[in-house]
């Protein structure tokens, strides 16, 4: 098995391998410029080189074979199929499909599972509920499927005492779906403010479907893109109005790694009474204690909790004296078993992968602040955005003790044209995600916002910009990777 930290997959000839090398990696190689705008394009010299991917985004090869075995069995030619791990999951999409598609669509039971079957001109649709909801069925599922060994039952319990004893909550409390994005929307749902019509506040320009999922799966959104001034003051006085169904923010946000004034917010919502939802993805709880301000966290345990790439889980942690506390526990106890579980065999992998984690984000933090410095010092690099730089007290009010500011960090250089060249030529793993033990650079606004790059313009985060998830290398080795591609900056 290659050891990405010290033959990272950065050449030509990695396009398409998997990160890690695993059979059920998250990530993919992109290792140039062209080949990211060949997978956003669709180019078939990009996509039939893929071999992974993200799950939610990228059909893996044994869940697409699960899809074609599912259409053989239960759909025509004709129809499109979608496979959902379980019955509470395929009616919601059913209702959300025909609603946006306009048309019939049936759900059928197969072998233990179920598949969405839509007309055709209700593809884009299905996919895109696949995407969103997060309410997936992993490679190891299909995987033992194929095996005949598909299991029930599960192991969430173990790895949610795990999370509780980080977040300072009780492990009655936490409750682990089959991604992030699947807590995520099962928090949304648990809005009773959702369920009277209001729309959600979020708070900072966020990961992509964050966005995307209260406009898709709520009333609409209201989003103010930087939680400072005027604009802000009016937000707090909405809030304290109880305008709003939620307030969504993620600490720090990604991938411009600002931190809200969490205390104020806070203050706002206990007045309204309305639930702060912080997403502590970015730096992890062993960097930050979100529920100190929370109602609930969200996070994907995809990332620096597994630390190695090759498992896809999420999870939502109430706090204990919050006045919604009950709510969101009869909801999500209810999501988290009945409709988007971590499949057993998935859970069995993130508990020994979490076994590492305090010691790797040691490491991570070190790393990830002094390469933060060095490239703000660099002369080629026109900004970086990081945690640790700056004005620091937001995150620090937030920050654990003996936390550090985390691996992800963004930056842009002074000649933005020159960036593709620096990209190709850097010698670190390049594709999406992140939280990896091995370094991954992406072009993180051309991979999550490709149609829509005048919009994040104005937002404030550039096309050209560079997000890295700093791993455990030396540093030495992480420096002299980017020393050597920032030679033609």
């Amino acid at each position: 098995m290659r050891d990405l930290m010290v033959d990272p997959a950065w050449t030509e000839e990695d396009l398409g391998v998997p990160l890690p090398d695993s059979p059920h990696a998250c990530s993919v190689c992109l290792p140039t410029w062209d080949s990211v705008v060949g997978y956003e394009e669709g180019r078939e010299k990009v996509t039939r080189r893929m071999r992974s991917g993200y799950p939610r985004f990228f059909r893996h090869p044994l869940v697409e074979r699960l899809f074609a075995t599912a259409k053989a069995e239960v759909a025509t030619e004709e129809d499109h199929v979608i496979v959902l791990p379980t019955k509470g999951a395929a009616q919601r999409a059913q209702r959300w499909v025909e609603r946006r598609a306009e048309t019939a669509v049936r759900v059928a039971s197969f072998h233990g599972l179920q598949v969405l079957v839509a007309p055709a001109k209700a593809k884009a649709e299905a996919d895109l509920y696949w995407r969103f909801s997060g309410e997936v069925v992993s490679s190891r599922q299909a995987q033992d499927f194929f095996d005949g060994q598909l299991r029930h039952g599960g192991k969430s319990h173990l790895i949610g005492r795990q999370l509780a004893k980080l977040g300072g909550a009780e492990p009655a409390d936490s409750f682990v779906f089959a991604s992030g994005m699947a807590a995520a929307t099962a928090v949304l749902r648990a809005l009773p403010g959702v369920k009277q019509g209001k729309k959600t506040l979020q708070l900072e320009f966020p990961y992509v479907d964050c966005l995307k999922i209260q406009e898709v799966f709520g009333n609409g959104v209201v989003y103010l893109n930087e939680a400072t001034g005027e604009s802000f003051d009016e937000a707090i006085s909405r809030i304290r109005q109880g305008e709003f169904a939620g307030v969504f923010t993620e600490v720090p946000s990604n991938p411009l790694l600002r931190t809200v004034d969490l205390a104020r917010v806070a203050a706002a919502c206990a007045d309204g009474s309305t639930p702060l939802i912080l997403d502590d993805s970015a730096a992890g709880p062993f960097n930050v204690q979100a529920l100190k301000f929370a109602d609930v966290v969200t996070g994907s345990l995809t990332k620096w909790l597994s630390g190695l790439g090759d498992v896809m889980a999420g999870a939502a942690t109430v706090r204990a004296d919050s006045p919604h506390a009950n709510a969101f526990r009869e909801v999500l106890a209810e999501e988290s078993k009945n409709t988007a579980p971590l499949y057993v065999a998935d859970a069995e992998v993130l508990l020994s992968n979490l076994k590492g984690y305090a010691q790797r984000m040691k490491q991570v933090n070190a790393n990830g602040e002094q390469l933060a410095q060095w490239l703000a010092d660099h002369q080629g690099v026109e900004t970086v955005w990081h945690p640790s730089l700056g004005n620091t007290a937001n995150y620090d009010a937030v920050k654990t003790k003996g936390g550090g500011y985390g691996g992800l960090l963004s930056f842009v250089l002074k000649s933005p044209k020159r960036t593709p060249k620096v990209y190709d030529s850097l010698k670190v793993s390049k594709g999406p995600s992140f939280g990896t033990v091995f370094t991954l650079c992406c072009p993180y606004t051309l991979l999550a916002h490709y149609h829509e790059l005048e919009w994040t313009e104005g937002c404030g985060v550039p096309s050209n910009l560079l997000r890295v998830s700093v791993g455990i290398e030396p540093f030495e080795t992480i420096r002299a990777a980017f020393e050597e591609a920032l030679a033609h900056a």
